[in-house]
């Protein structure tokens, strides 16, 4: 069973106070510190960043590289005989749509979706499709050329049923692979989440076949679609994996952050809890700041939860009334670091409300602990 780091679990909200009554507030007092207003605007005020297009919709990747935002998907179940994937590329400037990138060789009959992306040093884009694998795309000219990087992952049979020796999953029943997120190592070593079979798997650096890096139960996911393993990063001292479960086997109200050492090969005892969310709010992706806060996106809460460095929550980021387009199960983020702002994708996979597909900004007043780019083969 894992052990915990601190005692911390989380079922409030901590909001921070609106804009107007922190204008307020300084006005009438100069010696009240104003935290929340900077040039950039008030703390955890969302704002659109831009909208993604419905066809295929339901985006959950976003990337960072210079001056652009990439944002992918549909990350979604009943594809089978729609539209090809996406990712779709934005200035991050000016904020325009500047290129979109469509998935080649797709079997478009059967289910097919696009989950979560990388960059590396070079500025490739890489890109977790549940049919064709790690896919690695390179801007060529005015378009990108797409290649296969890594093998799809391995359909496990349970280890309940499976044959002595053989490779298999946790999970109590048979469930297909689910690529989610992917985070590099400075080594160039990819770790990415299997979201049904309770797996993180690792592609060497130069890809080829994934193997398996960490199994558990814990990693087990429940409910009607039982996501377990879902958001992975490194933290900023590159000594451990962080990873969210968001429904827990034992209790889908239940979601956490957990950790392992950065290691070849973690035991089950190395499992240590970050963090608990025990009100249904179903942890997804999140990112470290430069401060050492952990922002991570609560898809059920339709909420950001900002942890410290102790992995306490010290504050929630939600929508006010009148937003242009509100948090609608946010799937992951990143960081805008000259404007200080988290990027944060609308997955809206509860509603399937195509006005709700885009990306969000809110301001706060931190930059990225910057992601690992390896230089690759």
């Amino acid at each position: 069973m894992p052990h915990s780091v601190t005692s911390k679990s989380s079922h409030s909200n901590g909001k921070w106070l609106a804009c107007g009554a922190l204008a307020l507030l300084a006005a009438v007092s100069p010696l009240i510190p104003g935290p929340a207003l900077a040039q950039g605007g008030c703390y955890g005020e969302i704002k659109t960043f831009a909208t993604v297009p419905a066809a295929p919709g339901f985006p959950e990747g976003i990337a960072v590289h210079g001056n652009r935002v990439y944002v992918s998907g549909p990350a979604m179940f009943g594809t089978a005989g729609q539209g090809p994937s996406k990712i779709v590329v934005f200035d991050r400037d000016t904020k325009i749509q500047k290129n979109t990138i469509v998935l080649a060789g797709e079997t478009l009959a059967d289910e097919h979706a696009l989950s979560c992306i990388a960059v590396d040093d070079d500025g490739r884009v890489y890109a977790l499709s549940t049919q064709l694998g790690l896919l690695r795309f390179t801007k060529t000219g005015h378009g990108y050329v797409q290649e296969s990087y890594g093998d799809p992952l391995p359909d496990l049979p349970p280890c309940v049923t499976a044959a002595p020796g053989e490779a298999c999953s946790p999970a109590l029943f048979p469930t297909p692979p689910l690529p989610n997120d992917i985070a590099f190592d400075e080594e160039g070593y990819a770790y990415v989440t299997d979201s049904l079979q309770a797996t993180i798997f690792r592609y060497p650096p130069g890809g080829g076949a994934p193997e398996i890096w960490f199994q558990s139960a814990a990693l087990v996911g429940s409910g009607d679609v039982p996501i377990g393993v879902n958001g992975i990063r490194l933290d900023p001292e590159r000594e451990h994996v962080y990873f969210s479960v968001s429904f827990s086997p034992s209790d889908t109200s239940l979601g956490s952050i957990y950790r392992l050492p950065l290691v070849d090969a973690p035991e089950e005892a190395d499992l240590e809890l970050v963090h608990d969310y025990d009100a249904g709010e179903a942890p997804d992706g999140f990112a470290f700041g430069k401060s050492g806060k952990l922002y991570v996106t609560l898809a059920a809460a339709n909420a950001i939860s900002v942890l410290d460095e102790d992995g306490v929550e010290e504050s929630r980021i939600e929508s006010a009334p009148g937003d242009e387009i509100p948090l609608d199960a946010p799937a992951n983020v990143a960081f805008n670091d000259p404007a200080q702002t988290l990027l944060i994708v609308n997955h809206a996979s509860f509603t399937a409300n195509p006005a709700h597909f885009g990306v969000l900004r809110v301001w706060v007043g931190d930059k990225a602990d910057p992601l690992e780019k390896p230089s690759l083969p």
